[in-house]
Parts: C-alpha cells; sequence; structure tokens
C-alpha cells in the first residue's frame, strides 16, 4: 500500500502525480490494468453515442411523418429505398475512394521524401500539399468541375488533393522521428536500405502514419456534403433540398445521417489502427 500519511492535507498536482508515480512502482500490473481499461472505454463510448445517436434520428423522423405537420416533399426526401439509402453508400463511396488513393499517392511520397538524397524536395512538395487544403473546398471542387467535368470521380480526386497533407506530413514526420541509433543497429544486422525501411522505420512510423489516414478519411467524410453541387450525389442532396424547401426535418436529417456515418468510420478506423500498431508501441 502507499503511504498517504505523507500527503495528509491538502494534496495538489504534484502529489496526485508522485502517489500514481509510487502505485505504478509498486504496483505495476494494477497500473497496467488501469490503461488498458482506459483505452478499451474509450472503442466502447462511441458505439453507444452512434447507437443513441441512430435511436434518437429515427424516433425524431418516424414521428415528425406521422404527425399532421408532414407533408409530400417530406416524405420523398426522407423515403429510405429511394432517397437517404443510395445517398448514404455515394457518400461512404466518396470518403473511401478517396481516402484509398490518399494512401496509395501519400504514404510512398512520404517514404521518397525522407530518403537523405530527397529530402530536399520535402518543402516544395509539402507548400503543393498545403495549398490544396487551403483552397476553399467550394473552390477546389468547382476547379476540379472545369478539368474534369461533372460526376463523382471528379469529387474522388478533389477530396484527394484537399485530405493528402495529413497523411503525408504524418508520414514524413513518422519517419523521421525514427531513432537513428535504431536504423544504425539494423544496418549493423546485415540489413540492407530497403529491408531496414520494411522492417524497422515504417512498423515505428505505423502509428503516426494511421493517425493522418484517420484525419483524411474524417475530412473526406465532411466534405463528401459538397458532392452534391458537381454531380456527385451523397447527403448533401437531402441537406440542400431542406434548405430550398425550409424543411428543417430534412436538413437535420441529412446531417445527423453525416455525423453518425463521421463516428462511424473514425470508430472504426480506430479500431485498425489499434489492430495495426505494432506491440510495444
Amino acid at each position: 500500500m502507499v503511504d498517504l500519511e505523507r500527503h495528509a492535507g491538502t494534496v495538489d498536482e504534484s502529489d496526485l502525480e508522485s502517489i500514481e508515480t509510487e502505485a505504478a512502482a509498486k504496483d505495476p500490473a494494477s497500473s497496467d490494468i488501469y490503461a488498458a481499461v482506459a483505452n478499451n472505454i474509450r472503442l466502447l463510448v462511441t458505439p453507444a453515442i452512434i447507437v443513441a445517436l441512430s435511436v434518437i434520428l429515427y424516433t425524431y423522423v418516424t414521428t415528425f411523418l406521422d404527425s399532421d405537420s408532414a407533408i409530400f416533399q417530406d416524405e420523398r426526401s426522407l423515403d429510405w429505398e429511394r432517397n437517404l439509402k443510395p445517398q448514404l453508400q455515394q457518400h461512404l463511396s466518396l470518403a473511401i475512394w478517396s481516402t484509398v488513393f490518399v494512401i496509395l499517392l501519400a504514404v510512398p511520397l512520404g517514404v521518397w521524401l525522407t530518403r537523405p538524397k530527397y529530402k530536399r524536395f520535402g518543402g516544395p512538395v509539402l507548400a503543393v500539399a498545403t495549398s490544396g487544403q487551403a483552397t476553399p473546398a467550394f473552390g477546389l471542387l468547382i476547379l476540379a468541375f472545369a478539368w474534369l467535368g461533372r460526376g463523382p470521380w471528379t469529387v474522388v480526386w478533389a477530396l484527394t488533393l484537399f485530405s493528402i497533407l495529413p497523411v503525408l506530413r504524418n508520414t514524413m514526420v513518422g519517419l523521421e522521428q525514427v531513432n537513428p541509433s535504431v536504423i544504425e543497429a539494423g544496418k549493423g544486422m546485415g540489413l540492407t536500405d530497403r529491408q531496414v525501411l520494411r522492417q524497422v522505420e515504417i512498423p515505428l512510423a505505423v502509428p503516426i502514419i494511421l493517425a493522418g489516414v484517420r484525419t483524411a478519411l474524417i475530412i473526406n467524410v465532411g466534405m463528401a456534403t459538397l458532392a452534391f453541387l458537381i454531380g456527385g450525389g451523397g447527403l448533401g442532396v437531402t441537406i440542400s433540398s431542406g434548405l430550398k424547401l425550409g424543411r428543417d426535418v430534412v436538413v437535420i436529417t441529412g446531417a445527423g445521417l453525416t455525423a453518425i456515418i463521421a463516428l462511424s468510420v473514425d470508430w472504426i478506423a480506430s479500431v485498425i489502427e489499434r489492430a495495426l500498431r505494432p506491440r510495444g508501441l
């Protein structure tokens, strides 16, 4: 047991830290259990929030549609099979495909820019990536429309350019933060530069890279609501219809579904991030 007599009276933050440190030193197994429980609670809270929001939104919509306040436009806009389900699928497709292309482009590019021969190109490339995200989303979609025309694939490429920065930057930061002594130890064991990259550097950088991918995915989910402007579909169609008709229930439904999607993909990404995280990190 931790001796608490010397901590009697007023306990400030430094006292609490010393108590926790002493407890962890005397009972490391208990400290590990507390850390595991805290991490697992985060994975359990988000699904509960998602379920609660889904139930609240479903109850709100069905109650409204059964009331006398509902009009024909509400029933048509909120029809699941006809409108909401196809738009939900389009929304997910736009976000997922754009994130896949971001990974395929940003991760190899980030690896390339961290090699000694090509580090001098890192600044200019990051400047271009930063300009893509600094451009207003609406303007970027219009530029993509002017170049590639209407359609979902135009939206995908626009979202890819818009969200490439977090993955590219995190890939470079993750690889650059690897301790040089670890790299030298790998080379001392007879590994080639490519083997060191594949077996040492990338595994150690995985947590930071995955954090960037998770950020890009959430950005793309939110940005996909503007896809309807250039014929890309998505839940933005429902939100736009509600705004034009002045129907709050339609706007709330579209925005609520977008929020549920964002929370869901963020939770799934966090589970994947934990599964791919090397042990001991």
